[in-house]
């Protein structure tokens, strides 16, 4: 098909923090002749006649009454999000123009999380790990004194170090308490 024969579509820009992806605009591409908002506003009268939709992401472009009144020709609004709270859906069915969404496009890994939070918040997992953390780090700082100094370097270099010594020395320390402990049972 060639350019003029492609309806139009209409986007916010091309990469950017509010314009859709590279590749997203290489298919857009494809089956539309791509008109970014900038490109619009520079002329239009004669891009407004040629856009017949317009792709909505991130909430941009944002359609009000003067969009649509400067777009004729527009036909349909794509949103590339779950939800539409964003669109005035009155006014934009007033001017004869169907809207868009993709209702179930996160629906699995909405509901992952949702099952992961609840596992997690049953379980206590975040608090436990927490725990977990002070105490290894606790332990660990009372048997090493590279750990209380001033220069942040060294406290790294210090801890990497002594690592393995520190280790072997808690390691020795629990062995020595549990041989005690089961051999004073023992007698």
């Amino acid at each position: 098909m060639a350019e003029q024969e492609l309806p139009g579509l209409l986007i916010m820009d091309i990469g950017g923090t509010h314009g859709v992806q590279e590749n997203t605009a290489a298919l857009l591409k494809k089956h539309f002749f791509v008109v970014t908002m900038k490109e619009f506003l520079e002329n239009k009268k004669e891009m407004g006649k040629k856009i017949q939709s317009v792709f909505v992401s991130e909430f941009k472009p944002t359609i009000d009454q003067e969009l649509l009144e400067s777009l004729p020709n527009l036909k349909v609004i794509g949103n590339s999000g779950v939800g539409v709270d964003h669109l005035n859906l009155k006014m934009i069915s007033n001017f004869g123009i169907k809207v868009t969404n993709t209702p179930h496009a996160v629906a699995d890994s909405t509901a992952d999380i949702g099952m992961a939070l609840m596992l997690a918040s049953a379980r206590r997992l975040v608090e436990g790990n927490v725990l977990n953390l002070v105490r290894f780090y606790l332990i660990l700082w009372h048997t090493s004194p590279f750990y209380v100094t001033d220069d942040l370097s060294e406290s790294i270099f210090g801890m990497l170090l002594q690592e393995k010594s520190v280790l072997r020395t808690l390691f020795s320390e629990v062995c020595t308490l549990l041989k005690s402990h089961l051999f004073s049972r023992r007698q």
